[in-house]
């Protein structure tokens, strides 16, 4: 049973879902916990109270939580038919101010559902903290959710070597910082569930923000280390986005240098933000693509 405060909000998400015509009965919470036993490293209690409000964004409706202190882990698990023992952390975008909570969360999951995959949506520590940098809080949550999940593999009927993340423009530089910064653990270990890897076996970056010098749009973020052993990645992007798509091939080609197994595909058209919602132009199936190099990858075998 969830607490009645979670059940409230989980009514509230699943109303915001309707207009994408996503049915309340296809969408679950199959378990909730909190990523932090105890104290969140570094809170200094200076963040007003959680909120999560309606907003409106290319043209629609959207769900954000604002003012996150108390980063959780939401797991959607897919049909036992359906499973195929992989599992994806999700890291919604916002800007390091806000998390677009249904666009690039709950939604996500449904769809990683689909093709049978565990989805697990990250609510991280939002809006950037004062004296630190933007990525600095939502590193060392993103880290410990890797490591939860792959800690609870077992127990979740997962397979521990099948753990990705899934990062939209602020959550993908986010899951891109993590992905190149597994070997440095950004707080310090409190339990046994910071014994295990923190390492995602892979990543897929949609329209991701933050991965080029703003300026130069040409040299890669100095938190970005890129190695041979950096997991291999998925990338969508739009020519147009207002976020350059320099910043996805320019990781792209890092990879490929190193020989990491990577795919980019940049669209002429399309924007920033669209998540997996419909439009007119060709980005839109970029879950379908994305679902084909999973499964080539090896990533949904059953």
């Amino acid at each position: 049973m969830l607490p009645a405060m979670t059940k409230s909000v989980f009514v509230v998400m699943l109303l915001g879902l309707g207009f994408a015509k996503l049915p309340a009965a296809e969408l679950k919470i199959w378990k909730l916990l909190d990523v932090w036993p105890g104290k969140v490293p570094g809170e200094k209690g200076d963040v007003p109270s959680e909120t999560l409000t309606t907003h409106k964004y290319r043209g629609a409706p959207i769900l954000k939580y604002n003012n996150v202190t108390k980063p959780t882990l939401t797991v959607f698990k897919p049909s036992q038919e359906q499973d195929t023992g992989a599992s994806v952390v999700i890291c919604p975008g916002g800007g390091y101010q806000i998390l677009a909570w249904d666009l690039e969360g709950t939604e996500v999951a449904k769809w990683l559902n689909s093709i049978g995959v565990t989805g697990v949506v990250l609510k991280y520590r939002v809006p950037r903290r004062k004296g630190r940098e933007k990525h600095d809080a939502p590193l060392q949550d993103v880290q410990r959710a890797v490591s939860l999940v792959r800690h609870h593999a077992k127990e979740w009927g997962l397979d521990p070597k099948r753990i990705g993340l899934l990062g939209f423009s602020a959550g993908g530089h986010l899951s891109a910082t993590a992905m190149t910064n597994y070997d440095r653990r950004n707080y310090k270990p409190i339990d046994a569930t910071d014994q295990v890897s923190c390492r995602p076996d892979f990543g897929v970056l949609i329209y991701p923000a933050y991965l080029v010098d703003k300026e130069t749009k040409i040299e890669l973020s100095s938190e970005l280390r890129i190695t041979k052993n950096t997991p291999p990645a998925f990338f969508a992007h739009a020519g147009d986005d207002s976020v350059p798509a320099e910043g996805s091939v320019r990781f792209w080609q890092e990879l490929r240098r190193k020989g990491v197994k990577t795919e980019v595909h940049v669209f002429p058209k399309g924007g920033h933000g669209f998540g997996l919602r419909p439009s007119k132009y060709p980005v839109t199936a970029w879950p379908e693509l994305c679902g084909d190099w999973l499964n080539s990858m090896g990533f949904l075998k059953r």
